[in-house]
């Protein structure tokens, strides 16, 4: 792995080919435009300066003009920079809080997106599809309990035209983001004081950097490396010493039983803290896109209040621009191998390794039945070729005419751009580079993933799912058999979210649904139980 002098010389000397860049004046779009004026004030990393900022948006696949006089949104932000290597490429990222005229935090609805202040604008200078976190984001959201939404954008600061960005919902908690109880500085006891906490392992910058505590634990034994939890939240600023001492323990149990002989144990190992299905959704998202970045860097999970479930869940996902094929370092552009296996042995000198956690996870003969499991549930829902494939080419025609302004500015097609493992002279190039690449990548994972049909048989009696009648008009009788003590039913929509359906009747071993209020459509039953997962399909007249 290079040093970090050397990836600055690398900016450098590309920064060199590349100092002259188009001025592009932009008059209407399929695309918001989104305005910024700065008062002449440059946007620095830390702190956020106040700015005027305008969303011009009349609604889904209208013309929006520069020109136009009603507005989406206008009023202020505050506004950084925001991220790490990305914020050394001429396209620069931002983070920004939609504000009152009076500096006050407000909070509003953007493009669409639930209400909230926190946001951030992506550049994606170095993905030259300018989809690769649309998409993963996308995916994640129809399957994952949240993952950030977004909005294409076209963005101008101060005249300048700065291209296509996204408009992307920043990770915190709150009702509409990551949906955790909010804690104060009185929650030091009981059930209040254990949650809810988010944590992520990344490097030491962006908000509440560098707070948190190091693992008594090396990432991989006898390495010079170490693993750094930082506080996400509570902010640094809020959290009391108590939040710290039990989210900080919390994690040092964990970290002991997965050091102990006794791990897999399904009532006192590492299912005790943590949630198996986000852990397994959380891996799936991450060798889908080979992200390179994958475990180690912008690498989130949160821990619920223990009344509220309780044990952490892995996510939401961020920051995937170096996935799905763009990097050269790493083995990041070989459509094979396992980021989870492969990282440590391939880049091992790299200052942030994967920790010790996720061998260990893989290393549980039980869990990897579960992955694999629920890889083969998603692969024929929300992961089917026709649903990835299908979504590329959405973007692809989303962009289609907004894609040419923004290589006129920034024209890197054809253009090596730190770390790119193919460089295409055309977008097309770059579309058709993505789609092969994820061709090849869904073939190793489905082969790597491959249920063993026998054990599946063998068990299949015993976690049956019946659903009757089957199609529907309004409700809908399922027939199960839970032998396990941890078996859970949700119901899922085709596109992978949780439908919140009453139960009519309960019995000991089957469960009545009312349907009335839901869409007619086609509905998903899921049984999932530490042995693995059966699902139902029903449809709804």
């Amino acid at each position: 792995m290079q040093s970090y002098r050397q990836f600055l010389f690398l900016f450098g000397f590309f920064f060199l080919r590349l100092s002259l860049f188009a001025q592009v004046n932009l008059t209407q779009s399929n695309l918001p435009i989104v305005i910024m004026d700065t008062h002449g004030q440059e946007i620095p990393d830390d702190p956020k300066i106040t700015v005027d900022m305008k969303i011009i948006y009349n609604g889904e696949g209208k013309v929006n003009s520069v020109t136009d006089t009603v507005f989406h949104y206008n009023s202020k932000v505050g506004i950084e920079l925001r991220g790490s290597s990305s914020q050394m490429f001429p396209k620069k990222p931002y983070g920004f809080e939609t504000l009152n005229a009076d500096s006050s935090e407000l909070e509003v609805k953007l493009l669409g997106m639930p209400k909230e202040s926190d946001w951030t604008f992506n550049a994606t200078y170095n993905d030259k599809t300018l989809m690769r976190d649309a998409l993963a984001y996308t995916l994640a959201g129809t399957f994952m309990d949240y993952a950030p939404r977004l909005q294409y954008c076209e963005l101008i600061i101060d005249g300048d035209y700065k291209g296509i960005y996204m408009l992307i919902e920043k990770i915190k908690r709150g009702k509409n983001r990551v949906n955790i109880a909010k804690m104060s500085a009185s929650d030091n006891s009981g059930d209040a004081l254990t949650g809810g906490y988010i944590i992520k392992i990344d490097k030491m910058t962006g908000t509440n950097s560098g707070e948190g505590w190091e693992s008594k634990y090396a990432p991989i034994p006898g390495s010079w490396q170490t693993t750094f939890f930082q506080f996400e939240y509570p902010k640094n600023q809020n959290i009391t010493q108590p939040q710290r001492d039990y989210i900080h323990g919390y994690i040092d149990q964990l970290e002991d039983v997965l050091q102990s002989a006794a791990y897999k144990d399904s009532i006192n190992g590492y299912r005790k803290y943590i949630d198996t299905k986000s852990l397994a959704d959380y891996i799936i998202m991450n060798e889908l896109t080979k992200n390179v970045d994958a475990y180690r860097l912008s690498t989130f999970f949160y821990k619920q209040r223990d009344s509220e479930g309780g044990k952490i869940k892995f996510g939401p996902v961020w920051d995937y621009n170096l996935g799905l094929g763009n990097v050269d370092y790493c083995t990041g552009g070989n459509s094979e191998g396992l980021v989870i296996n492969d990282f440590n042995e391939v880049c091992p000198g790299d200052g942030w390794v994967i920790h010790f956690w996720w061998k260990r996870f893989l290393e549980d003969s039980t869990f990897q039945d579960e992955l694999k499991l629920r890889w083969n549930e998603l692969r024929h829902n929300q992961l089917s070729g026709e649903n990835i494939f299908g979504l590329i080419d959405s973007l692809s025609t989303l962009l289609d005419v907004a894609k040419d302004r923004n290589f006129e500015r920034w024209p890197v097609l054809g253009q090596y751009v730190w770390h790119n493992y193919f460089v295409g002279n055309t977008y097309g190039e770059e579309i058709d580079f993505l789609k092969g690449w994820l061709t090849d990548r869904l073939a190793f994972l489905d082969e790597v993933w491959k249920i063993n049909t026998s054990k599946t048989l063998a068990t299949s009696t015993s976690q049956e799912v019946i659903a009757y009648p089957n199609p529907f008009s309004s409700n809908v009788t399922i027939r199960h058999d839970m032998v396990s003590v941890d078996a859970t039913l949700t119901v899922t929509d085709i596109q992978g979210r949780v439908i919140h359906v009453p139960i009519a009747s309960k019995g000991q071993s089957e469960l009545r649904y009312d349907f009335s209020t839901c869409p007619a459509g086609v509905y998903f039953i899921r049984l999932m139980t530490s042995e693995g997962v059966r699902t139902c399909r029903v449809v709804k007249h």
